[in-house]
């Protein structure tokens, strides 16, 4: 059941909290854990030189990643409403300016142009679901799998259809409200998808080649590491954990007064970046057995896997596996993106949970279609980053995250006062002072570095 806050003068959000600590952090993790982990993190370790690239990645997450999803959690608990009205609400009784509602505006805004392509491509996930199930893979040549990737995805009938089934997935977790739609759905899926990766790592394991898999994860090719490796490692860190884009601050909405930030955000991080280095040691023994390129780029999932799982015992059930693996990942991941726009039209606008759900998720999927047409008919249609998906991507990806981001980090670390921001991470301590440091320096220092590297 949903516990409201008790009677000690704090808010109270209108949508409930979470039932306990764990639903937040799967929920989070649920949010973070996406196609980042499984799809794009494997491949990038791959092009810049495996274990050299694991360990800056580790580095960015925790002096980055770490105390800006930190900020985004303390300030969406201290206002208790959508990003939007919890900036502007915050802005005003730290003694700014209501004008901090135009972060929360731009967060929430994120979310919706991410979720407008990630959908077209988790979209492609459950494709892949129906097509491994039906053994399209087995023995193809790669010839075969590529022709069966370009037919599809060739096709804006196909590519839309499994667009706005995944949306309908989305729509419906969300209308159905914290408890019985985000708290029910990530206590299920968030383990099952951890189950599957572990069934997948087993499968690899006995693949002949884990060992090949352990060396390239884990050692150090520092000759591959250059500036744009260290750049490409702070970017996935930041887009990973799913932080400026308004769903950290939304769940952070529902969570207990008793709850410890710091240990719920550690803990997610954790598991967070457990799941993507599982999915390395998953995949990247199963691309050495079958003598594939580990830095194939965006087309490992999509091509080189596939290939893979088909010229292997087994490979149509563990093809099956992986792909339900990759469309719960992005299934959690949506609702989480979803969350703060429905939260925002159920406070302003006075609508219901399945009314604002399906207005958001509505407007979702028309943006979405740009992203459709992108592979098929408007493919030869390119401007500024290239086609309209590269450029809802890159606009979001490497400008709109990052500035919300720092501007998160500035409002939490040097806009609300030490009281404020002592009293939601649990006193004035070593870690408040280690979060304090790196939300006020190191942070913001290494996010406009990201910025800079978009725009030059």
């Amino acid at each position: 059941m949903l516990k409201q806050q008790a009677g000690d003068g704090k808010r109270t959000s209108l949508h409930g909290n979470w039932s306990s600590r764990m639903a937040f952090i799967l929920a989070v993790t649920g949010s973070a854990v996406g196609l980042g982990n499984n799809w794009k993190f494997p491949y990038i370790a791959g092009q810049n030189g495996g274990g050299a690239f694991v360990l800056v990645y580790l580095i960015c997450v925790v002096a980055i990643g770490m105390p800006v999803m930190m900020s985004e959690i303390l300030i969406g608990r201290r206002g208790r409403r959508n990003p939007v009205s919890t900036m502007e609400l915050l802005g005003k009784e730290e003694g700014s300016s209501g004008k901090w509602r135009w972060v929360g505006s731009l967060s929430v805004l994120a979310g919706i142009l991410i979720l407008s392509y990630y959908s077209v491509i988790a979209g492609w996930t459950l494709a892949y679901v129906v097509k491994s199930a039906a053994g399209v893979f087995v023995g193809a040549s790669s010839e075969m799998v590529e022709s069966e990737f370009n037919a599809f995805v060739g096709s804006w009938q196909l590519v839309g259809f499994c667009h706005t089934l995944f949306m309908a997935l989305a729509v419906f977790v969300v209308a159905r409200g914290v408890e019985r739609g985000l708290e029910r759905a990530v206590k299920f899926m968030v383990p099952a998808l951890l189950f599957l990766m572990l069934v997948l790592l087993g499968y690899s394991i006995n693949s002949g080649h884990f060992g090949e898999g352990v060396s390239f994860m884990f050692t150090a090719d520092w000759s591959r590491l250059t500036w744009g490796s260290v750049l490409a490692a702070l970017g996935q860190a930041f887009f990973t954990l799913s932080i400026g884009m308004g769903a950290i601050m939304a769940y952070g909405a529902y969570l207990p007064e008793e709850t410890s930030i710091t240990g719920a955000s550690a803990a997610v991080v954790t598991a967070d970046t457990a799941i993507a280095i599982l999915a390395g040691l998953a995949i990247f023994p199963l691309v050495f057995a079958n003598g594939l390129n580990p830095a194939d780029g965006p087309g490992l999932v999509f091509d080189t896997l596939p290939l893979a799982f088909g010229q292997m015992a087994g490979g149509m059930f563990f093809s099956t596996i992986f792909f339900v693996l990759l469309s719960f990942a992005a299934w959690t991941s949506a609702i989480g993106l979803m969350e703060p726009a429905v939260a925002w039209i159920v406070e302003r606008l006075n609508r219901t949970r399945a009314e604002a759900a399906l207005i958001i998720g509505g407007a979702i999927w028309v943006i979405g279609f740009g992203s459709v047409l992108s592979f098929n008919v408007l493919s030869d249609v390119k401007f500024l980053a290239g086609t309209i998906f590269d450029n809802v991507d890159y606009l979001t990806s490497n400008i709109m995250l990052p500035l919300g981001g720092l501007m998160i980090t500035i409002f939490a670390g040097w806009v609300m006062c030490r009281n404020s921001t002592s009293d939601e991470l649990g006193g004035s301590g070593g870690l408040y002072k280690a979060w304090r440091l790196l939300a006020r320096y190191v942070a913001p220092i290494g996010i406009l570095i990201v910025l800079f590297n978009a725009v030059s």
